[in-house]
């Protein structure tokens, strides 16, 4: 029996993704807080909270593009004609971003809000793009004879638009409950009042996608509801109720770790909800991985690269965070 290279590859690119949710999701949340603080001092500390990994936890994006470019030529190819604009779109938040995050701090007064109103509409532009990239892809993707036939703003519909805000809310109470974890006294204070509504957000967010998505998508709807994948399905809302329920009690009280582990939680969960959708399609509803795999030797000396380098990834991401742990306060800078 040999070894099936586009499932270790179909799993080390759906890791890849979940890393970059994870590990973005709380910084871009930061931004999109950011209109809602008004205090040089709050965005200040707010700021210094990822600026010594921000960087670093892009590190997961690239390795997912270039995974699917090396293990899937096909489907990299079909994705990226697909979703050249919101990819695009998506590009230029982050640059934004980036570039404000370096730059906000050597402004002068007088131009600093200039480099806050970038990170704002970086981190709300990336993270857009990146929910619509998720409901179009959701939607599906038509191809012909290998190729992508549908036109250039195929990716753009009412449910496409509903993903990119609802990737907001959820980005957004991860940099809640990333604060909550990272800051004390009147701000931390501010941001556990603040989670409560996003929760509910969320989880109203998480319901309506719910709903929306087998109504109307019969191939989707056929997955969710047919042995055995039902039984795998199953568990997913009884645990999100669940999570939920636990998120708003640890926001009672002196909260630290436990609403940001909670989000990270129902993140989990969404995202193993879109995988039981889409399974083993890799791009829906006709190119499954094995169909869109490349040459195995090609997989092969690629899958070498990978085993060796995302250990190396995972160590230096564990060391940074271990090293800038515990709270941030207004005299912590790291710029």
């Amino acid at each position: 029996m040999g070894i099936d290279l586009a499932l270790i590859w179909a799993v080390i690119i759906l890791f890849g993704i979940l890393m970059y949710v994870v590990m973005d999701g709380f910084d871009l949340g930061i931004g999109i807080l950011f209109p809602f603080f008004g205090d040089r001092h709050d965005r200040d500390v707010m700021m210094n909270t990822v600026a010594p990994v921000w960087d670093g936890n892009e590190t997961w994006l690239v390795l997912g593009g270039a995974g699917l470019l090396a293990a899937f030529p096909l489907a990299y190819a079909v994705i990226l004609d697909a979703f050249m604009m919101p990819l695009i779109l998506m590009l230029l938040g982050l640059i934004f971003r980036g570039v404000a995050f370096e730059f906000r701090f050597k402004a002068s007064e007088a131009r600093r809000h200039w480099w806050d109103k970038a990170f704002i509409f970086g981190s709300f532009c990336a993270t857009f793009f990146q929910g619509v990239t998720l409901g179009g892809f959701i939607h599906g993707v038509p191809v012909a004879n290998r190729v992508y036939a549908g036109g250039a703003l195929d990716w753009f519909s009412p449910f496409s638009v509903f993903c990119g805000l609802g990737l907001v809310a959820a980005y957004a109470l991860l940099g809640c409950t990333w604060l909550i974890l990272k800051t004390h006294g009147g701000l931390q204070e501010r941001m556990r009042v603040l989670a409560k509504p996003l929760t509910w957000l969320l989880l109203a967010v998480i319901m309506v996608i719910s709903v929306w998505t087998p109504l109307t998508h019969p191939a989707i709807a056929a997955r969710w509801f047919s042995f055995p994948n039902l039984l795998w399905f199953a568990p997913v809302p009884v645990l999100v109720l669940l999570v939920t329920w636990l998120l708003l009690r640890s926001l009672t009280g002196a909260p630290h770790a436990g609403p940001f582990l909670l989000t990270l939680a129902l993140v989990f969960l969404g995202y193993s909800g879109l995988g039981i959708s889409v399974w083993p399609y890799i791009v829906p509803p006709g190119i499954t991985i094995w169909q869109a795999a490349g040459p195995a030797q090609s997989q092969g000396f690629a899958l070498v690269g990978a085993l060796v380098i995302i250990p190396f990834i995972l160590m230096y991401t564990a060391w940074s965070y271990y090293v800038f742990r515990g709270k941030v306060t207004q005299e912590d800078g790291y710029h």
